[in-house]
Order: C-alpha cells, then structure tokens, then sequence
C-alpha cells in the first residue's frame, strides 16, 4: 500500500516542474518515505525560458523541500548539455 503521504509528494514535485517549464518525461520521479528520487534526462520545455538548467533544478529542489511531504531530494539527472546533477539525502 502506498504512503498518501508520498502520493502526494509526487503529484506536488511532477505538478512544479511543469509549473517552472521543466521537460520530465525522461526521467524517472519517484518519493518513498518522504525522500525524493529522481534519474534521468531532464531538458526546458520548447516555449520555456530557460537558460541554465542547473540553476533551475536548484531552485525546485529548494521549493520542494519546503513542502511537509518532501523532506529531502536525490538527484541523478543529465540535463540538454549533457552536465550530470548528483545531489545525495542529506540524512
């Protein structure tokens, strides 16, 4: 059975990065006891602007570990300019 809790937290996360023009649709997003994991590739939207991808999922990271459902992120992403994002729980 699933956590309601982190239901939740995935809808909030996957709802943000559309919301800020972040493409997810090649990564794999998931959150298991309050921890955020997410892997893959991850690009701007076509009509985002967009100009640093680093400093955008930066910016989502901290707005999402604002949230009650979200206690901490794990990202391994490659972004458009192929850079790799490695962030670990800060547990």
């Amino acid at each position: 059975m699933v956590d309601q809790n982190d239901f939740r937290g995935q809808r909030i996360a996957r709802t943000e990065f559309a919301r800020r023009g972040v493409d997810i649709s090649r990564a794999d997003l998931y959150v298991m006891h309050g921890i955020m994991y997410m892997r893959g590739e991850v690009k701007p939207m076509p009509k985002s602007n967009i100009s640093d991808m680093t400093v955008e999922m930066g910016l989502i990271a901290k707005i999402l570990r604002q949230r009650p459902e979200i206690r901490d992120i794990v990202l391994d992403i490659k972004t458009n300019n192929s850079e790799v994002i490695e962030t670990e729980t800060a547990a």
